[in-house]
């Protein structure tokens, strides 16, 4: 079970594709900078004839430049969003340009498959909204590198004067997006929201330094004594919030599973319902404690059954994974029947080399004897 482990260690790795908008704060590009001149290569979707190419941004008009992949299952799903977004300020002054670096060929492929969710292609649900590919990389360049952002989807917001008013999740642009078009969006307050947000990081940082020098010489007390300090001297709430969720990791990971950790990730895996990825992270950080001899105690079992309910309706991308850290959880539960009947479903769900890695390591589960 190690090479699984390895698998869905990088799988889940880069399907999570988190990003940092604090480090815009610092870096070349951020809030209040010009957004950079567009050079895309294919313009390939145009709301059905309605939006131009662009190249600068005109005056007194909104732009999103949102970044994605074909490859990227959080940026597939931004897609019903980002069209439901276009079309509500269709007219209003907004244009929504989405961003990949892959080859024509691979996008058209893409557009030509059929959307999980509804009857139609790809195809047909980004048609309303400006897609693109540029393949030479220069638009990530300017936008992605210059500001520091490390993961996709990500989504500029570029104002009525041609500045940067916002970075984030394209799920997270309603209110930003209805702010700026209606001039109500107040720039500066978002970066102090920024600020606020790096001090964390970096306070984080050095707290986990110390406490992880702590948990090397078995001082847990220690550390979760150090991690509480910080709550109590913390003046801003979404940094006592973060403190909270480093004490709760901490307990969790040496196995001081108490009444109230054992809540709070409880509610965690209650929030991700509905998210079928999420709920997979869940589950397989459950499952990586479990193989660091922690006892997960009623973690388990309800990851076990958070995940099943959401796998069938996951991406089909994703699919083959989640049930490969279903069958995970199985056997860390020494499950050896549903161990087998979640890697049977995992390879039904996958194709091509991956079908053939995940029939190989049904065949070595399959193989295992029976536990007394």
């Amino acid at each position: 079970m190690k090479r699984l482990l390895l698998i869905v260690v990088c799988c889940l790795g880069v399907l999570a594709a988190t990003r940092r908008p604090a480090e815009a704060l610092e870096s070349e590009l951020g809030i209040s900078s010009k957004a950079p001149a567009l050079d895309v290569e294919h313009w390939i979707q145009d709301g059905n004839g309605f939006f131009k190419p662009v190249t600068e941004f005109k005056p007194g008009q909104v732009y999103v430049v949102e970044f994605w992949a074909t490859w990227c299952p959080p940026c597939v799903a931004s897609m019903p969003h980002l069209a439901e977004l276009q079309q509500q300020y269709r007219g209003q002054g907004v244009q929504i340009i989405s961003i990949s670096d892959e080859p024509l060929e691979e996008v058209e492929a893409f557009l030509e498959r059929p959307h999980p969710e509804s009857k139609k292609t790809f195809a047909e649900l980004t048609s309303v909204y400006s897609l693109t590919t540029d393949p030479d990389g220069s638009s990530h360049e300017a936008y992605m590198a210059a500001s520091g952002q490390n993961g996709i989807p990500a989504a500029f917001l570029v104002g009525k004067t041609g500045l940067i008013e916002w970075i984030g999740h394209p799920m997270e642009l309603d209110e930003p997006l209805q702010a700026v078009v209606n001039d109500s969006w107040d720039r500066e307050a978002y970066k102090r929201e920024l600020k606020l947000r790096e001090e964390m990081q970096k306070l984080q940082q050095e707290t986990m330094q110390q406490v992880s020098k702590l948990l090397s010489v078995d001082k847990v007390d220690e550390a979760i004594a150090l991690i509480q300090s910080r709550i109590e001297s913390a003046e801003a709430e979404e940094i006592k919030a973060g403190f909270r969720d480093v004490l709760h990791q901490v307990k969790f990971s040496t196995s001081r599973l108490d009444e109230e950790t054992l809540a709070y990730y409880q509610e965690r895996l209650s929030q991700a319902k509905g998210n079928a990825l999420a709920v997979g992270q869940f589950a397989f950080m459950v499952y990586g404690a479990m193989q660091q001899g922690v006892d997960p105690g009623p973690l388990a079992p309800a990851s076990i059954d958070a995940l099943t309910a959401e796998v069938q309706g996951a991406d089909d991308q994703l699919k083959p994974m989640l049930y490969v850290v279903l069958a995970q959880l199985h056997m860390g539960t020494e499950n050896r029947a549903g161990a087998i009947a979640a890697m049977q479903q995992g390879v039904e769900a996958s194709e091509g080399s991956q079908k053939a890695r995940l029939q190989e390591m049904l065949n070595e589960l399959q193989e295992q004897p029976e536990q007394k």
